[in-house]
């Protein structure tokens, strides 16, 4: 990565918490839809990141969420795992394209369908481990579920939205 790469990830990875912490907590959705798009900035961060480097920034994402939220590292576990699973998830997608160039995990650079099967289920792993965690109720099952799929249709659609009208 080139300098300006860097400093680029670093102020979108800085414009996603700040945004997630100052208007996005505030957004719920019927009670149980809530918008988690900070982890976007965990998803489009250059596939050939360092793996440990990887795990210290979704842990360091995840405590600055736990912070605003006071949640004492529900966030922190959650955004750990997508870290963990992203590269395998990465592997298991785009093993077969040619990565004679960069691979930018953008929706203009993949398409909507892979774009969706790369998201999805990152999104959808990161919202069950933050949900279930912090419900650890056996009782709350079906209205867990519920959150689970509403919020990650919720942020699956700011995910989107945010990639369609990003300028790069």
């Amino acid at each position: 990565m080139t300098p300006n790469e860097i400093i680029r990830s670093v102020l979108t990875f800085l414009v996603y918490v700040i945004f997630q912490v100052l208007i996005l907590r505030q957004l719920v959705l019927f009670d149980s839809a809530f918008c988690f798009l900070y982890i976007a900035a965990i998803l489009f961060l250059p596939y050939e990141i360092d793996a440990v480097v990887l795990l210290i920034i979704c842990f360091v994402t995840g405590l600055i969420i736990d912070s605003f939220y006071d949640t004492f590292g529900v966030h922190a576990a959650a955004t750990v795992l997508v870290g963990y699973l992203r590269p395998i998830v990465i592997n298991a997608q785009f093993a077969q394209k040619n990565l004679d160039t960069r691979l930018e995990l953008t929706l203009p650079q993949l398409g909507f369908v892979p774009f969706l099967a790369y998201v999805g289920p990152l999104v959808l792993i990161h919202h069950a481990a933050l949900f279930f965690i912090e419900t650890n109720n056996i009782g709350l099952f079906l209205p867990t579920i519920l959150k689970i799929i509403a919020s990650s249709l919720f942020t699956i659609v700011g995910i989107f939205l945010v990639q369609l009208f990003s300028k790069r």
